[in-house]
């Protein structure tokens, strides 16, 4: 039985999201950015981030176009989180949709193994998952790489390809770490059950694993981005 202040703290963290990802979306119609990708990644990045991605996009993200202007460059550490953010976005709408359409359409975990090959159906979700991660990961960076290098569309989706493969691979690393830790090790035991997608505790247990995620890809990302193969944003 799932506590009525785990329930409380779930939701709080969940509209807190809601509402920084609103009011950053807000503010990129006044302060639209350079690249136009990140548009999206703002407020995405806030849907688990919360405050603390309000403050980073008012710190780095909001006066990014005066920074290009004016030929600045933030510290190497903050193109690095921005970096991750970037594929951390492209994994958040992709472990979304595949959640929800597992939860929709029972059928789809056992195609990918529940009951045959995984005891748990949180393992074969994941395998669709890490399917839309990847291609949503790889589809915001072909949006900001083609661009910025003036690529055709066969070159842009191989610097894409090669800018994150393994930053998406890391992130969902970290998210299911997480996620896995949570369910079976922690509200298992404490409470006698796991938390279904369509419960606010799933998707708190969510922003926490994007965080994890997060720390996880921000190392390759930093070697990525230092041997030139990712973009400095």
């Amino acid at each position: 039985m799932i506590p009525s202040w785990l329930n409380v703290l779930a939701l709080t963290s969940l509209l807190a999201g809601s509402a920084c990802a609103a009011w950053i979306a807000f503010d990129e119609t006044r302060h639209p950015q350079h690249v136009w990708i990140m548009n999206l990644v703002w407020p995405i990045t806030a849907l688990y981030g919360g405050l603390l991605a309000l403050w980073f996009y008012y710190a780095y993200g909001r006066e990014a176009a005066h920074h290009h202007a004016a030929k600045e460059e933030p510290p190497f550490s903050v193109m690095v989180a921005k970096g991750a953010l970037h594929c951390g976005a492209g994994c958040t709408i992709g472990d979304i949709l595949a959640e929800w359409l597992a939860f929709f359409v029972p059928a789809v975990a056992i195609w990918f193994g529940y009951t045959t090959l995984f005891s748990e159906k949180m393992f074969a979700v994941w395998i669709p998952d890490f399917i839309l991660a990847f291609v949503f990961g790889i589809g915001f960076q072909y949006y900001t790489i083609k661009p910025m290098r003036n690529l055709s569309v066969r070159d842009g989706l191989v610097a894409a390809l090669k800018a994150d493969t393994l930053t998406v691979t890391f992130w969902q690393i970290g998210m299911y770490a997480f996620m896995a830790f949570a369910q079976f090790y922690v509200l298992r035991p404490m409470f006698g059950a796991v938390v279904a997608v369509n419960s606010p505790e799933f998707w708190f247990t969510m922003q926490i694993a994007m965080l994890a995620g997060f720390i996880t890809s921000y190392p390759v990302n930093w070697w990525l981005i230092k041997v030139g193969i990712k973009e400095r944003m």
